[in-house]
């Protein structure tokens, strides 16, 4: 029987920032605009993070399946590749937190729009399944989009686009368009995180028959891709704080970009890929912390 260890390990706890960016960075908006409601906004981060477990464990799963989790396979072991976790075990744990995510899923939609819009109930809730399924898909079934090359371009969608602009709609009840400025910023920073995580295993994965984005451009055009996904992540979170600038205090997740001009250099720097794995959990961490010094400068420029 699985272990709460190995249960906690499953969980991926060091991916964690990525969900909790986009949802801040949606609650931080909604603050901004003074639309900001604290139920809505609690509700959405628990949500996330069980969405995000529930695709921690999908992709366990899917890759375990596949023989892409193997002895070759640089990162850390997974739970299901080792044995800590039975393949039994681990769908009844997605099976669990699937149905919890959906059901806190329906309860923060009706929190936001029922009142308001019923279309948009619906339309959220088709979202809503749409983000399980996208997890589940991206390495289980036997047409895992994660091994066509697909993965980069759902996850600027459902860790960028679409958390950022749904939790704001559904604090605020409306939209603008420039707040897709630094939904695009998180979504970039969020794919940079699978793009090095791609370019690491990028020898195994094709091996594998796991054709990421890494695999079809090869190491070093990887790193300039990567490079291209930060330099417009900030210039966008640049672009949207000048059109709105109350105050200076706005340019506070500045004090970040420090490390993540460290990174980049390392990233080029590094010849062995096992050595990139570090990079992955500080950018989680750093798209974090740009995240939450992001909000704190418009909160303080909404005062």
């Amino acid at each position: 029987m699985a272990t709460a260890k190995s249960w906690i390990k499953a969980a991926r706890p060091r991916t964690l920032p990525l969900a909790l960016s986009g949802i801040l960075m949606g609650c931080g908006l909604a603050w901004f605009y003074d639309a900001v409601q604290a139920a809505v906004s609690v509700l959405a981060i628990i949500t996330a993070t069980c969405i995000q477990v529930f695709s921690n464990f999908a992709n366990d799963y899917g890759d375990s399946q596949r023989g892409t989790d193997n002895e070759f396979r640089l990162g850390p072991t997974r739970t299901v590749q080792s044995g800590e976790i039975s393949k039994k075990e681990m769908e009844t744990g997605m099976f669990v937190v699937g149905g919890l995510s959906f059901l806190l899923g329906i309860w923060l939609v009706f929190l936001g729009t029922w009142s308001s819009s019923k279309t948009a109930f619906f339309s959220f809730i088709g979202l809503g399944i749409l983000s399980l399924v996208a997890a589940y898909f991206y390495t289980a079934g036997k047409k895992s989009y994660g091994y066509i090359g697909l993965g980069d371009l759902f996850v600027f969608l459902f860790f960028g686009l679409l958390p950022v602009a749904g939790v704001f709609y559904l604090n605020a009840g409306f939209i603008f368009p420039e707040i897709f400025l630094p939904a695009i910023t998180i979504g970039f920073f969020s794919t940079g995180v699978l793009n090095l995580n791609n370019m690491r295993d990028i020898d195994n994965d094709r091996n594998s028959g796991k054709i990421t984005i890494p695999v079809r451009m090869g190491a070093r055009k990887s790193r300039f891709y990567h490079l291209f996904m930060i330099f417009i992540g900030w210039a966008s979170a640049v672009v949207f704080t000048l059109n709105h600038f109350n105050s200076p205090w706005q340019f506070l997740f500045v004090l970040v970009l420090p490390f993540f001009v460290r990174d980049l250099v390392g990233i080029f720097r590094i010849q062995n890929d096992r050595q990139l794995d570090p990079f992955l959990k500080r950018l989680a961490l750093s798209t974090l912390a740009f995240t939450l010094l992001f909000c704190v400068g418009l909160i303080i420029a909404s005062q």
